[in-house]
């Protein structure tokens, strides 16, 4: 390909972009591109590819395809499939709900406490109710932490205890109390029939109950867990995906802060 053919056809390429109306992109922008994969109860065949094709159309796709298909078990077929979105969305309208606080390093934070609290932050931290996954809240509590991210176990100016998991919320309460919490911390992985929305307002509600809910800082995390779910549970804050232990770290030292200056 010769460069001016090359500079021709990079010219053609659409380099707008809208935010007002922002589409998926796959080689250029706000071409719609998009790669779906989902498995259908039906036999393996053609009839099964049509299935998901039309399927897709009526999701709103346009030029749907198949570019693959597995039998997964007889009676149910695995479809990889393109096709172009026809919807746009307005961007500059998206407004979502963070956790208010900055992120510091272990050292910085440990230094902030120091300073400003004077002594070390008492946190527990368990996976509650009848769920048995550890990996989040070990990622946050343990002293080894996760990717490179040192848990609160670590922390000079935290005193930390990790419960582990299927912990009842009566229980935990009851350590928090023996040890004069200052937060607790709450992991929820399992979801089916919002078992972990349940579980969660159980803890804040048992915690009104003994008149401690405005004495703790109470923050939930998880794969389904978002700051706004989180306050509308009764949450101090909420900690999803691609959260570290510098973050909620970070967060509790600024609240116990700012606590402290409020009463």
């Amino acid at each position: 390909m010769s460069a001016g053919l090359y500079s021709t056809e990079a010219k053609s390429f659409d380099q707008t972009l809208d935010l007002h109306k922002i589409k998926p992109y796959g080689d250029t922008i706000n071409d719609g591109k998009v790669q779906l994969s989902f498995t259908l109860p039906v036999q393996y065949g053609e009839e099964a590819a049509e299935a998901a094709r039309e399927l897709m159309r009526k999701m709103g796709f346009d030029n749907p395809s198949v570019v693959f298909q597995k039998e997964l078990t007889p009676g149910y077929t695995f479809m990889n499939c393109y096709g172009s979105c026809s919807h746009t969305i307005d961007y500059t309208a998206i407004h979502v709900q963070k956790v208010e606080s900055t992120t510091w390093s272990m050292k910085k934070t440990d230094a902030f406490i120091k300073e400003k609290i004077g002594r070390p932050i008492v946190v527990l931290g368990a996976s509650t109710g009848t769920d048995a996954h550890t990996v989040g809240i070990d990622a946050i509590m343990n002293m080894k932490g996760y990717a490179g991210h040192y848990g609160l176990e670590r922390y000079e100016m935290f005193t930390a205890l990790n419960l582990g998991s299927q912990v009842p919320n009566e229980a935990f309460i009851k350590k928090a109390i023996e040890m004069n919490a200052d937060a607790l911390l709450v992991s929820q992985t399992v979801t089916q029939k919002d078992v972990h929305v349940k579980n969660l307002i159980e803890l804040v509600e048992l915690l009104e109950a003994e008149n401690l809910r405005k004495k703790i800082i109470l923050i939930c995390g998880g794969p389904r867990i978002s700051h706004e779910l989180a306050k509308e549970l009764g949450y101090d804050a909420g900690f999803g995906m691609s959260s570290y232990a510098d973050d909620v770290a970070s967060f509790l030292a600024q609240e116990m802060d700012r606590r402290k200056h409020s009463n």
